[in-house]
């Protein structure tokens, strides 16, 4: 994993940046949000993605650029929420 973070900072902070740009977008838009079932098939995805990553049942390059995939999408995922939430101190309107 450090190898992954001191190489590939780049494409790190890219995807920081990124997020922090989609959660501060994000908060204007009012959408439907996704089914719960939807919602479970994702969180299992997910769930058995990080358990192939920590268990390091995929080999060589394709289990490097899974766990490469995975860190680039929990720094989307950081930024997304640092966004929403830099949005919602800056933005708002706070009523006496």
């Amino acid at each position: 994993m450090t190898y992954l973070a001191t190489f590939h900072w780049g494409w790190l902070l890219a995807s920081l940046l990124l997020g922090l740009a989609m959660g501060w977008i994000a908060v204007v838009q009012h959408g439907q949000g996704v089914s719960k079932t939807t919602v479970r098939w994702l969180a299992g995805l997910a769930a058995a993605l990080v358990a192939a990553a920590l268990t390091h049942v995929i080999p060589g390059r394709f289990g490097y650029w899974l766990d490469l995939g995975l860190i680039m999408f929990a720094m989307y995922l950081a930024g997304c929420a640092g966004g929403s939430w830099l949005r919602d101190r800056v933005v708002s309107r706070h009523r006496a």
